[in-house]
Order: C-alpha cells, then sequence, then structure tokens
C-alpha cells in the first residue's frame, strides 16, 4: 500500500485543505498519517477524521521580539528528532505540507530521508515556515500566478485550494433551523478566522442594531469571543466555531464578511458569494491578507476595508454596497476558471510515488 503523511498546523488554514484531499487519497489506496502539534486545531479536526495522529514538539516562528524566541528553537529541534524517527516507522512515499510552524521539522526530516515532499503555499508570497521549508520541496503548489512565477526553475504549478466538497451542499433550510431564524431575509455570515477576530467582532457588534434592521446575521466569533448579552436577538445566531453545520450557513448567506487568508477567500470564491474582506493588519501580520484581499478586489471578486479604516459607520456602508450590487460581483466570480485543485495536487503527489 501506498504510504502518505501529511502535515500543517496552527490554524485551521492549513488543515482544511488537507481535510479536503482526505477522500481522493483513500481512493487511490493511500495509507494516511498526520503529523502536527501536540494540541493545536489540527489534532482535534484530523481524529475526527478517523486518521492516526502523531503529535510532535513544535516551536512557533516569530519575526518579533519574544522571550520564547530563545526557547522554541530548542522545540523545533526536538521536534525535527521526533519527526526523524516517525520517517522511520510511517515510511512514507511521500509527504504533503499544508506549512504552518509544525511542517518545518517534518518537511526537515523528509528531506533527510529523501522522501519526496509536495510543500502548499496558498498566499500570494510564502510564510517563514515554508521558506524555511521550500528548498526541500520537490514539487510547490501556489494559489496566484505571481507565486509560481518566483520559482523560475519548475518547480511549482498554480493548483489552486482543495475545497472540502461538502461545501458545494448545503442546505438552507437547515441553516435556518440551526439558527434558530423565524424570518427568511437577506442574511450575512460574519467569520473571523479560525480563532476568530476582536476587531471584527467589535465593528459587527457596535453595528449590529442597524443590520439586524434588514438582514439576518450569524456570526462565527471564535473560541471564548462570543458575547452572551446579544443572545436571543431576534435574526442574529453567534457561535464560537461551527464544523459540519458551515456548508449550510454558506448555502444561507447572501454575503460574507471574512478576514482573507487565502484558503477562507477560495472558498467563498468557489462558492461565488459577495464578499467584504478585512484583511489582517500589518501590525499582526507579515501583510499577506492585505496581498490576497487586494487581488481579489482587483478581479472584481471582493469590497475591501483595511482594519485601520474599519468603522460602524464604514461596515454598514459595505454591507449595503455589496447587497446592492451582489450580481456583479456574482457575475465576476462566474468568470474565474476554477482548477479541480484536489485532482491536480493528489495526481501530482501520486507521481512522486517511486514505483514498487
Amino acid at each position: 500500500m501506498k504510504k502518505i503523511v501529511l502535515t500543517g498546523g496552527g490554524t485551521a488554514g492549513h488543515v482544511t485543505p488537507n481535510i479536503a484531499l482526505l477522500p481522493r487519497l483513500k481512493e487511490m489506496g493511500y495509507e494516511i498519517s498526520y503529523i502536527g502539534t501536540y494540541d493545536g486545531i489540527e489534532k482535534k479536526l484530523i481524529e475526527e477524521a478517523g486518521i492516526p495522529y502523531y503529535g510532535i514538539s513544535s516551536g512557533k516562528l516569530r519575526r518579533y521580539f519574544s522571550v520564547r524566541n530563545f526557547s522554541d528553537p530548542f522545540r523545533v529541534i526536538k521536534g525535527f528528532r521526533q519527526a526523524k524517527k516517525l520517517m522511520k516507522t510511517l515510511r512514507p512515499d511521500v509527504v504533503f505540507s499544508k506549512g504552518g510552524f509544525v511542517s518545518v521539522p517534518v518537511v526537515l526530516a523528509a528531506g533527510k530521508k529523501k522522501i519526496p515532499i509536495v510543500i502548499h503555499e496558498s498566499d500570494m508570497t510564502p510564510g517563514l515556515a515554508n521558506k524555511i521549508a521550500l528548498p526541500k520541496a520537490t514539487r510547490i503548489c501556489c494559489n496566484f500566478p505571481e507565486t509560481a512565477d518566483s520559482f523560475p526553475d519548475g518547480r511549482a504549478t498554480v493548483t489552486g485550494t482543495p475545497i472540502r466538497k461538502e461545501l458545494y451542499h448545503g442546505d438552507p433550510e437547515k441553516a435556518m433551523k440551526f439558527c434558530g431564524f423565524a424570518e427568511k431575509r437577506p442574511t450575512i455570515l460574519v467569520i473571523g478566522g479560525s480563532t476568530g477576530s476582536a476587531a471584527v467582532n467589535g465593528a459587527v457588534w457596535s453595528a449590529l442594531d442597524q443590520l439586524l434592521a434588514e438582514y439576518n446575521v450569524i456570526h462565527i466569533c471564535g473560541k471564548d469571543k462570543t458575547d452572551a448579552s446579544k443572545n436571543g436577538l431576534p435574526g442574529y445566531a453567534q457561535f464560537e466555531y461551527v464544523k459540519q453545520e458551515l456548508a449550510d450557513l454558506f448555502a444561507l448567506a447572501d454575503l460574507i464578511i471574512s478576514r482573507a487568508g487565502a484558503n477562507a477567500i477560495c472558498e467563498l470564491l468557489a462558492l461565488r458569494k459577495p464578499n467584504i474582506l478585512i484583511p489582517l493588519s500589518k501590525a499582526q501580520s507579515r501583510g499577506d491578507q492585505i496581498l490576497n484581499a487586494r487581488s481579489f478586489e482587483k478581479s472584481g471578486y471582493s469590497k475591501v476595508i483595511e482594519e485601520e479604516e474599519l468603522t460602524t459607520e464604514v461596515l454598514i456602508n459595505a454591507v449595503h454596497e455589496v447587497n446592492r450590487e451582489k450580481d456583479k460581483y456574482i457575475e465576476a466570480m462566474s468568470h474565474n476558471k476554477e482548477k479541480d485543485a484536489i485532482t491536480i495536487i493528489t495526481e501530482m503527489i501520486d507521481s512522486l510515488v517511486p514505483q514498487k
């Protein structure tokens, strides 16, 4: 049996594309294992998918000063040793990495063992973890042509992001019941990323009275970020996190307010959902979400609000504008030539497996 190790963690965006690949990899006869952090979000998601999971030590790779920068390199070294042992035990034919800090020791260990490695870079510019891992990559998958062009050695291919098939088959009626909505109205879905966003949550709550005058609002706030004082408001439903219900919520939503993580916005594009993107500011990130959002804005897929410009009035005006012109956004997205990322990536993976 062919064997593959998947890795990636830190946020849901580093896990869900791996999950999207699972059904096809199983069909192709792969024995699948996953290497992630001891207790990251990936552990729960992968174990729920029924895949053997192995946790290793991992230190976060920071671009800013932190006392933990002095100790985390030792965690990475420990993770590298653990990953080498796992490579010897699991004996994968190929490794697929979705990035995140936990992927670094796994990729380095696989490279040491001369195991073929496929890396997926969602953003326009590689994150620090992938920058470290890229020299070991046999092949590189990208979302943006600009990213592929930065690798002139032929290793990079524009594949798009694997989208979970179930997202295409949501039931809006189930979403109405799940949210407890009594009245059918235009619906806004707010997603602040897998850990939530205080800035996005605050802006939505400050605009809530005006929004609820015309819309139903579904608000995914992030772990421990809900506001109990808002419970019971007619037309408003808030959750820390949703799993299988997400497909139904997407089906019901007429407009999405979201951060601009690459995987999230690719899902919006695939589902043809008019959207407002509020990317992480450069003060909180390396600016990758801003590049992602501006690319989508340039293509006519999204309305963008910089976090520094986010106010109650700005958000409300943007919601009315996008809802009023939603057909324009849907039309622009319909011209996008969607790639079958799952097929492209799994065939790429399969081509690297040594013949036995």
